[in-house]
C-alpha cells in the first residue's frame, strides 16, 4: 500500500511539482489549497505524512497544525515562504515535524520526507493508546494532560513529549541521543546533557521521590527507560 501525503499549499504550481515528483516516487498525493480544505481532507484520509503551508487562506496553516496535533501524531513539515526565526519555532511549537523555507529544494524535500518517514516508524508506540493509566498516573495523549493523584500536573511540551515517547515503550531504554532524535526532532543541535536536564524535572513532577524513581529509571551508561515496578 502507498505512502499516502497530504499536500498543503495555494499556490497551484508548488502543488503541480510536489505532486508530479512525490508520484513519480511511488507516494500516493492529496491535495488542499487552503486551511479549511486541509482539515477537510485530514478528516477523509489517513495520510501517512502532511507539507503544510504557513500561509494559507481561511485557515492558517500554524492553526491547521494544531487542530491536527489535537487529535492525530502525524508527521508534519512546515513550509514557509518567510525566513524569520518565530514561525520557524511556532510551527514546531505547535506540533510539527520539521520545517523548509521557500524556495526549496525537491530533493531535499524527498530526503526530509523519507527521513521522517523512518523516524515515525522506529518511534511509534508499541501500544495505541490514548491514555495511559500506570498506578496513579493517567496521561491523556489527546489533550496533553496529566493527572497524578488526582492531581493536575503542568508538563512543558518538550516534558509531555518525553513522557508520551515512555509510555509508548514501556521497558524500553533510550540513549540519549535518541530521545533527542524522538522528542526533540531538528529542533535541537546543542548538548545531549539537556536530556538529563529535562529528565529531572519530569522526575520532580510525576516521582513522589525523585531520588527514588518509580516510573523513570536510569541504565547506567546507557540512558533511560520507564517502568513500573507494580507491572
Amino acid at each position: 500500500m502507498a505512502t499516502k501525503i497530504l499536500l498543503v499549499d495555494d499556490e497551484p504550481i508548488i502543488i503541480k511539482g510536489l505532486k508530479y515528483t512525490l508520484e513519480q516516487d511511488g507516494y500516493e498525493t492529496i491535495v488542499a489549497y487552503d486551511g479549511e480544505e486541509a482539515l477537510e481532507a485530514f478528516k477523509r484520509h489517513q495520510v501517512d505524512l502532511i507539507l503544510l503551508d504557513v500561509m494559507l487562506p481561511k485557515i492558517d496553516g500554524i492553526t491547521v497544525c494544531q487542530r491536527i496535533r489535537e487529535q492525530s501524531n502525524v508527521p508534519i513539515i512546515m513550509l514557509t515562504a518567510k525566513g524569520e526565526d518565530m514561525d520557524k519555532i511556532l510551527g514546531l511549537e505547535y506540533g510539527a515535524d520539521d520545517y523548509m523555507t521557500k524556495p526549496f529544494n525537491i530533493l531535499e524535500v524527498k530526503t526530509r520526507i523519507k527521513t521522517i518517514l523512518r523516524r515515525a516508524q522506529q518511534y511509534a508506540p508499541q501500544e495505541d493508546a490514548n491514555i495511559y493509566r500506570v498506578r496513579d498516573l493517567e496521561v491523556n495523549v489527546i489533550n496533553r494532560s496529566v493527572i497524578l493523584s488526582g492531581e493536575d500536573v503542568r508538563l512543558t511540551a518538550k516534558e509531555f513529549d518525553l513522557l508520551q515517547l515512555f509510555l509508548g515503550h514501556r521497558g524500553r531504554v533510550f540513549t540519549r541521543e535518541e530521545i533527542l532524535d524522538a522528542v526533540w526532532r531538528n529542533d535541537y543541535t546543542g548538548d545531549a546533557r539537556t536530556v538529563d536536564v529535562h529528565i529531572r524535572r519530569l522526575r520532580e513532577k510525576i516521582e513522589r521521590s525523585p531520588n527514588q524513581p518509580e516510573f523513570i529509571f536510569t541504565k547506567w551508561g546507557v540512558g533511560y527507560y520507564f517502568t513500573d515496578r507494580d507491572d
